[in-house]
This record gives C-alpha cells, structure tokens and sequence, in this order.
C-alpha cells in the first residue's frame, strides 16, 4: 500500500481524502522530518475535534546554520478550502521569540494563510514560506539558562569565627583570616 493510501486511510470521511492525503504525501517527500497522524485539536471556543494534523520539525537555514523549528499544522475538514493552521512547538529548552506574525500561544498568522485560495495554495508550498520566513525570523530561540544558584549574600561571606571570653567577663571574636591563621591579639574585637 502506498504512503498516500495509508494517509486516505488515516482521514475521516468528513475531509475530501483524495486531494487531502495527495497534499500531505506531497508535503512529508519534501519534508522528511515531519509525520501526520488524526489528533485532537482544541479551538478558541473550547471545541474540541480530531484533525488531520502534521507535526514535527520544519528544516530553514538561518546565518548560513541549518536549523530545525519544531511545528504543527492543523487540516480542518474544509481544508483545502480553508487555510491550515499553524503553531511553533517549542520544546521546554525554547521559547517563542515575540514577532508580529505569531501569536503569543504560537499561532503563527502570515500573510499567505490569510488570503489562502484554493487552488492557488497548497501544503508543500505553505511549509516552504514557513521555511523561508523562519530563516529571515526565526520564530524561537534557545531559553537563556539560569544562573547558578547562589547561597544568600550573608553566607557567602561568612566566616567561620570562635567567641571566647575573658577573665574579666568579656567577650571577644577571632575571626580567622584568609590563611586560616587567626588574627593577632591587637586586631580583636571587644564585645
């Protein structure tokens, strides 16, 4: 059976399977990385329906370094009529890099989604302007680790010390020196 025929499989009767499972065979040749499978796809509104959905990691080349963005692609049942939709998956190391073409859920909205035209568009050509466009924008970077933990500034400069008394009822403090020798009598501290 052919990787389109298992596609056509995968799809409801609700979605037009020839042209649909044709679009997405096109687009996993050219895409190698990216797999489809039916998941469930939650909308705006709280509706929840299974979609044909792509997912994986787009290829672009961004200061002449390959890079793989992580994606999704959603194919609602009137696809190709309607446009899919678009997400940056960033893994927990990433996170999305604020552009005026994605959301701040990661729904990327680019000019050739919105004046999407049957016939005119198709999947393969929408993942090579994703391509292109992260290459000129990447849509996520690498999260900045976090510092180091650091103890508390009082216990950073904390210094071991040993309090002794005197026969006369005082107190003093000898505060070792870097060294580890402790100061000389002259340079304690009566308390």
């Amino acid at each position: 059976m052919s990787s389109r025929e298992k596609i056509r499989k995968l799809l409801p009767k609700t979605y037009p399977r020839r042209i649909v499972a044709e679009q997405i065979d096109a687009a996993l040749s050219h895409f190698k990385y990216l797999t489809a499978a039916m998941n469930k796809y939650v909308y705006n509104d709280g509706i929840t329906k299974d979609l044909m959905c792509l997912s994986g990691t787009l290829p672009t080349t961004f200061n002449n370094n390959m890079y793989n963005i992580p994606v999704s692609v959603w194919l609602d049942e009137m696809y190709p009529q309607s446009a899919p939709i678009v997400y940056i998956q960033p893994t927990k190391e990433m996170m999305i890099v604020k552009r005026s073409f994605i959301s701040s859920n990661g729904e990327v909205m680019l000019p050739y989604l919105e004046e999407w035209k049957q016939g005119e568009c198709d999947l393969v050509s929408l993942l090579q302007v994703l391509s292109a466009m992260f290459g000129e924008y990447p849509p996520v970077c690498m999260k900045p680790y976090p510092e180091p933990e650091q103890a508390p500034c009082w216990l950073q400069f904390h210094r071991e010390h040993d309090i002794y008394s005197r026969p006369d009822g005082s107190s003093y403090l000898s505060v070792p020196k870097d060294d580890g020798q402790p100061f000389h009598q002259d340079h304690e501290t009566n308390c």
